[in-house]
């Protein structure tokens, strides 16, 4: 089989960090071994943290290295744009299908509200996550609100039994109880996509076969798993590699680290 592989990486930093490398890296050996093809997609959805020129020294530092890609915001390709920030008509109406479906809702929860939550989920030593408030709002009476301009976000419908499994290429099968995985954000207020519901909707569309990346993504799995559920696509294949880590064996860090290529 060809396998089509990517890396997303988000222009957020001085430079292609040296993590990013090492899985661009690893997926275009795998792309290319097979006849298939590597692509680069930037998610630049986080639009508080971008850095100007970006973009563009992480795409030269891949070709500094000599880690060609097939498919990219600078070279184009069968599945453009690859950059997430013009692919946002796509991403509202996966989420409003989402919504028809049951699988997400609406929330209006002001940030003073969630703050008053987490911290009390912190002093009854909880694990931070949402309680579900806007879960049980009325659906017809949500939509109303959404539609009259009501400032709000979407949520992902998290069943709260049940277990979520994936068998990891490199690890076996890992299984997450559905009750610990949160009811996370797909859908910003100000229209942009999350990670979660970004990453899922691009690697389908795009035709993505095998999902590599570093080890810290395997707590966000269980969720993309269930979106590839809810949306009734086929998953792909998975792999979550070691993180690059220092001599005494943490990981590396921006802070203290000279982690950009």
């Amino acid at each position: 089989m060809k396998a089509r592989t990517r890396i997303a990486p988000s222009p957020t930093g001085q430079d292609l960090h040296i993590g990013n490398a090492y899985t661009a890296l690893i997926n275009y050996v795998v792309a290319t071994k097979s006849g298939g093809q590597f692509i680069v997609r930037i998610e630049d959805t986080d639009r508080t943290r971008l850095v100007e020129g970006s973009e563009s020294r992480i795409l030269s530092s891949l070709d500094w290295l000599g880690i060609p890609h097939h498919e990219g915001p600078d070279v184009g390709g069968p599945f453009a744009p690859y950059r997430q920030s013009e692919r946002l008509p796509e991403y509202k109406k996966y989420a409003d299908e989402l919504i028809g479906k049951g699988h997400a809702y609406y929330c209006f929860c002001t940030p003073q509200r969630l703050e008053a939550m987490r911290k009390s989920q912190e002093a009854e030593h909880k694990p931070p996550m949402y309680d579900g408030f806007c879960k049980t709002l009325n659906t017809d009476e949500s939509k109303k609100r959404a539609a009259s301009g009501e400032k709000h976000v979407i949520r992902m419908n998290v069943p709260d039994e049940g277990n979520t499994s994936f068998t990891d290429l490199i690890r076996g099968e890992i299984t997450f109880e559905n009750k610990l995985i949160d009811d996370q954000v797909l859908l910003k207020s100000d229209g942009f996509p999350t990670y979660h519901l970004g990453v899922v909707v691009d690697d389908h569309v795009m035709g993505i076969t095998h999902i590599i990346r570093g080890e810290e993504w395997i707590p966000s799995t269980p969720k993309h798993i269930l979106l590839y559920n809810f949306f009734g696509w086929d998953i792909p294949a998975i792999a979550h590699v070691s993180v690059l880590r220092n001599p005494d064996k943490s990981k590396l860090s921006k802070r203290k680290n000279p982690v950009w290529v």
